[in-house]
């Protein structure tokens, strides 16, 4: 029987590595499919539309949001970000792991309406070094990076909301670690109700027989 895949949903402050985590993670095994999400932001420098995000105007956000076309969608920094349902349906039920990477607000929204998602939060090793991280871009203002940590002070107080953290503090170890948890996540008994079913049934015949 074709496992379906488990959705996984990767939350973390501005600044904590999670872009720089996720493509290390796809890079190292082909499990897992990355769910591009939808954004009325401006692209920045070497972002491609239908890679990094889909860059679309307002209207074209609320449109999809209308018409059922996000799994959810949340507004952060003045710009909405969703995530489109069609492609993550397909991957789950072609036996992919689906990640998301999204806001707090959006995590919960998912959680909701897809109980068995697997949540996990990235953060660094403490706030001076996250503070550290946001300056070294160097691609933003002073008055950006201080709404950013003004953003991660309420994120903050959700964070236990999630299943598991990832210290995002030496790379190697991190991807290492979130590959391991999203294997022990996988058998998990409540995401695993078919094949529990399917167990539960061929025992009855056995006992009955058939």
């Amino acid at each position: 029987m074709k496992r379906k895949g488990i959705l996984i949903v990767v939350s973390g402050f501005s600044g904590a590595g999670k872009g720089t985590l996720m493509k290390e993670l796809l890079k190292r095994y082909d499990n897992y499919a990355l769910s591009v999400s939808m954004t009325t932001r401006e692209p920045r420098e070497g972002e491609k539309d239908g890679v990094s995000y889909f860059f679309v105007d307002k209207e074209t956000f609320e449109r999809s949001i209308a018409a059922d076309g996000l799994i959810e969608y949340a507004s952060y920094c003045g710009n909405y970000y969703g995530t489109p349902r069609e492609y993550v349906e397909k991957c789950l039920d072609a036996g992919k792991d689906v990640i998301l990477e999204i806001e707090i607000q959006g995590a919960l929204k998912v959680k909701e309406k897809f109980p068995e998602a697997l949540l996990l939060f990235v953060m660094p090793p403490d706030a001076e070094e996250l503070k550290r991280r946001l300056e070294g871009r160097g691609t933003e203002s002073a008055e950006v990076i201080r709404k950013r940590l003004e953003r991660a002070c309420e994120e903050a107080e959700g964070i236990e909301n999630y299943e598991y953290l990832i210290i995002n503090d030496d790379l190697e170890e991190c991807v290492r670690e979130m590959h391991d948890i999203i294997g022990a996540a996988r058998r998990n008994p409540a995401r695993n109700r078919r094949l529990i079913a399917d167990m539960r049934s061929g025992l009855e015949a056995i006992v009955k027989g058939e």
